[in-house]
């Protein structure tokens, strides 16, 4: 059997993990890895060959999809979902109850030069409070993405966007506030 075969075949397993005196449970599949140095919450879920950095901190009854990357010391609340193929770079932080489309890329650096990279490059992103992000969008680097908003597919979002909208496209602008009524 090959070496990727035999990967996929076998069951993700619940691994238990002792914090503070607290047993954590969630469930990794083998072919990811996931730091030691990553707190990850209870019930939460990493698919096929995703990558979770140290320092990165994932709430409770979190799926995290297949070839998922979340770099180091990126915040991401409870209940989320974050879908298949995302990369997620550090400087983001994401609120609870947020949906991340498949291929959604969340970029940190707003003048990216090959060879030239510190830490001091990152700008920092905040994805707020049930927020929905459609497939393949793009959040580039410095953005507050508000409560409650919806992000269409394919979108690049380039500015803050406020709380309770619908905003797509290429630059994303507002098409419709206060969709969610309360």
């Amino acid at each position: 059997m090959s070496f990727y075969n035999n990967l996929l075949n076998n069951k993700p397993k619940l691994l238990s993990k002792i914090e503070n005196m607290t047993i954590k449970k969630y469930t990794i599949h083998p072919s990811s890895f996931v730091s030691e140095k990553a707190s990850i919450g209870e019930n939460t879920q990493i698919w096929h060959f995703s990558h979770i950095r140290e320092g990165a901190k994932i709430g409770k009854n979190v799926n995290i999809g297949q070839n998922v990357y979340i770099d180091k010391d990126v915040v991401i609340g409870d209940n989320c979902k974050i879908q298949n193929n995302v990369s997620v770079y550090k400087g983001v932080t994401i609120k609870n109850n947020v949906f991340v489309g498949p291929s959604v890329v969340f970029t940190n650096d707003i003048y990216p030069v090959s060879g030239e990279w510190s830490d001091s490059k990152i700008v920092e992103t905040f994805i707020g409070e049930e927020v929905s992000i459609g497939a393949n969008s793009t959040i580039v680097a410095g953005i507050t993405i508000g409560d409650m908003t919806l992000v269409g597919a394919g979108s690049v979002v380039t500015k803050n966007l406020p709380n309770n909208c619908i905003a797509y496209g290429n630059p994303a602008k507002v098409k419709s506030e206060d969709y969610r009524k309360e």
